[in-house]
Formats: structure tokens, sequence, C-alpha cells
């Protein structure tokens, strides 16, 4: 459009969101519905991208059923049987509302998505408008690093697309040593400041920051973990952040006490 005589641009807003929960882990299907809530359609288009699990026909098939009755049109990218040519891949990626990211393993998953560029792709279909989410993996995966599995041990991954500043930890209450082992990271600067998500936690970040933080249940939290200096040695603080308390029908529901 123009005005005053100047072409003037509408910039779709940039979006990441990480999730605690889902479909995949969850009866009641509020995370679901929130992410669903955050897209820029009515009808969205939601894409379940499996490659963290190598394709799973299960995740598969539990994601079609948990998204085929909701209002959306759902579909999937499959990358370790590939049917789409480059040109074909990019147009399908760019047609979504919604890139949804399963979990599994987040090294894996980069190093498919870098050898089909699908990371190229997915940064495209960030810039314009497309509301990118995940669990796990699928939550790591946007930031500059993240806590992970994904060689056994937990450790730190320096590597992310980088969507995200800072970094990622999933699972933060619910499997042991993640707490403990993250903010270690943190405190040498091992891996950057920042987000410590607790199963149940839904958190959307536009152009990089928290603009919605929300819970389906009264415990769940998602902390900001950041590096503090201590008698000249780093360490590490953690802060929880206000989340809505998720209800059915009610995707805006009240604030949980701090």
């Amino acid at each position: 459009m123009s005005r005053g005589g100047t072409d003037v641009s509408v910039v779709p807003e940039r979006r990441v969101a990480l999730l605690g929960g889902g479909f995949s882990t969850d009866d009641d299907g509020l995370l679901d519905d929130w992410v669903l809530g955050r897209a820029r359609t009515p009808r969205p288009k939601v894409c379940f991208v499996p490659t963290a699990s190598g394709d799973a026909p299960g995740y598969i098939d539990r994601f079609l059923a948990a998204y085929e009755p909701r209002p959306c049109d759902p579909s999937v990218l499959h990358l370790f049987r590939r049917d789409l040519d480059d040109d074909a891949l990019r147009t399908f990626v760019l047609a979504q509302d919604v890139i949804y990211v399963g979990g599994g393993n987040t090294a894996n998953l980069l190093a498919v998505w870098r050898v089909h560029g699908v990371d190229r792709l997915l940064r495209e279909a960030y810039d314009h408008g497309t509301l990118l989410c995940g669990i796990s993996a699928g939550a790591n995966c946007w930031a500059e690093g993240s806590h992970t599995d994904s060689f056994g041990p937990l450790t730190h991954l320096p590597d992310g697309l980088g969507l995200l500043p800072g970094s990622v930890c999933p699972h933060y209450d619910t499997e042991e040593g993640r707490r403990s082992s993250y903010r270690a990271a943190v405190s040498t600067g091992a891996l950057p400041a920042g987000w410590a998500v607790e199963d149940g936690v839904g958190a959307l970040f536009t152009e990089g920051r928290l603009t919605d933080a929300v819970t389906r249940t009264p415990e769940a939290r998602l902390y900001r973990v950041e590096r503090v200096e201590r008698d000249g040695s780093g360490g590490s603080e953690e802060r929880a952040v206000p989340c809505r308390l998720l209800v059915p029908g009610d995707r805006l529901a009240q604030p949980v006490d701090q």
C-alpha cells in the first residue's frame, strides 16, 4: 500500500514458541489450542516436522490424531523418505502458518536439516511470519545453544539456528540432573543465558522478546537463567517468570502466583 506517495510494506512479526508439552505428552490439548490461537489465520496450515525422532511413524500418527479434528490443515514434512525436490520443498515450507517440530535428538535434527537446506527455509519462513514452535529438541533448535542428551549424558550444545537469542533447556523439572547441569553450563559460560522450560509450559517470543507465557498446571514454571559473578567466580541464578494458567475454553486465564 502507499501513504503520501511512499510505499509502506507491512513487516510480519517473527515468532518462536517453546513448548513443554502438547499432543505427544498431554491429554487435555491446552497447549495445542494455545499454539493454534497464536497462528496468523483462523484456520492455519500446521506442518509437523518429526526429524529429531527419525520421522517415527507413531509420533506422526499422534500428531495427525490430535490436529486433524482441530480447525487447521495439518501436514507432515518427511526428510528420511523425502519426496519433494528443492523448489517444491521451499514452496511447501513457506506455505505453512505454523511449523511444529517434534522431540528427539537435537544434534541429529540440526545435521539433517542442514543437509537438506531446511535450516535456510525455516529462517525464511520465520522472516515471513510463520510461527515456529516445538517441544524438547523442537524447542532447543531455535536458540543459539541448548541443553541436551543428544550425545548420551546431559551436556551443552553451543549450536542451533540462532533465531532465539541465548539458550534453552527443556524438561527442567522432570529429568534428573537437568537443573543443575544447565545452571552449571550457564555459570561457566559454556551456554549463554537462556530459558528453562518445565513440562506443561508454553512461552512465546516475538522478535526475540518474551511476549506470552502460559502453563497448563499451576505447578509448572518458566525460568530465566543467567550468569552472575560471585566472589570473583561465575555462578548462575534462576528467576521464575509469571505464567497464565490455561483452562479449557479460556486461553487467557488468570496469572499463576510465583
